[in-house]
Parts: C-alpha cells; sequence; structure tokens
C-alpha cells in the first residue's frame, strides 16, 4: 500500500491563485469594453496667453463644442463616431475608442473668455486664451485730520 500525502493549505493556495488569474482575464476584458473616449490635452503659457492643445484624432470641427460658463469652467464637448466600414467584414481586433466626451479645466480669474481663439486642424484642437492686463496698484494719499 502506497501513501499519499495531501496538504490542503497548498492546495488551497493554488486554486487561490488560479482564481486570481481568472478573475484578472475577465477584469481586463470588461475594462477594454466599458472604456470611455478621454482625449488627451496639453497646456502652456507664456507672458500673454494660455494655449491649451487636444488631440481629436478621427473628429470634424461640426462634431466638436466649446463652452465657458459663468463659474470660469471650460468645457469640451463631442463624440467620436463609430463608422460602418466592418458591418461586411469579421472583427479580429477593436482598440481605437469611440463615444462621446466631455473635457472640463476650471479658467484662473486672470484669463479674458472674450480673448479666446479656437483652431482645429489634422485631429487637433488649439486654442488660445488671453491674459487679463495686470491692473497697476493705486496709490491714494489720505489726508489726517
Amino acid at each position: 500500500m502506497s501513501t499519499i500525502y495531501f496538504d490542503p493549505v497548498r492546495t488551497f493556495e493554488g486554486f487561490v491563485k488560479k482564481m486570481n488569474e481568472f478573475a484578472g482575464d475577465i477584469e481586463k476584458n470588461v475594462k477594454q469594453e466599458v472604456r470611455s473616449f478621454k482625449p488627451r490635452a496639453d497646456i502652456f503659457e507664456d507672458e500673454k496667453n494660455i494655449f491649451v492643445s487636444v488631440e481629436l484624432p478621427g473628429l470634424k470641427k461640426d462634431d466638436i463644442s466649446i463652452k465657458i460658463n459663468d463659474e470660469n469652467v471650460l468645457t469640451i464637448k463631442g463624440e467620436k463616431k463609430r463608422t460602418d466600414e466592418s458591418n461586411d467584414k469579421n472583427t479580429i481586433r477593436n482598440e481605437r475608442i469611440y463615444g462621446e466626451f466631455t473635457r472640463s479645466f476650471i479658467l484662473a480669474d486672470n484669463l479674458d473668455v472674450n480673448k479666446i481663439n479656437a483652431k482645429f486642424d489634422n485631429g487637433v484642437l488649439e486654442l488660445t486664451i488671453g491674459k487679463k492686463e495686470a491692473e497697476q496698484a493705486k496709490e491714494v494719499t489720505v489726508n489726517i485730520l
């Protein structure tokens, strides 16, 4: 008669490891399906302006809306629509992201929202927002009575 050694802890650890790998595989696939389109943005400044550059590949300027509300929040909205080119084809891999997007930025108080220019070229939205002129400190003389 042969002896069989059974280590329940080792067996349980192996089971947990396999379940974690399985859950990780499911999670990776789910994340790819539910992720949303969030365009990348760069913001720069010089002495007179703030520059916002947003990557929007595959969009047209009519697909984009830019608004600034009363609380100085700049909001860029749009939608990247899927083309129906692949209806008669089997998809092997789909990595591009589609759907609606919103990007919001709180603007500093020293920006003049009336001095904003937008340019859209080759899938890149470029905004230039002028800074307000710095107010000169006023000096008031007070007479002593």
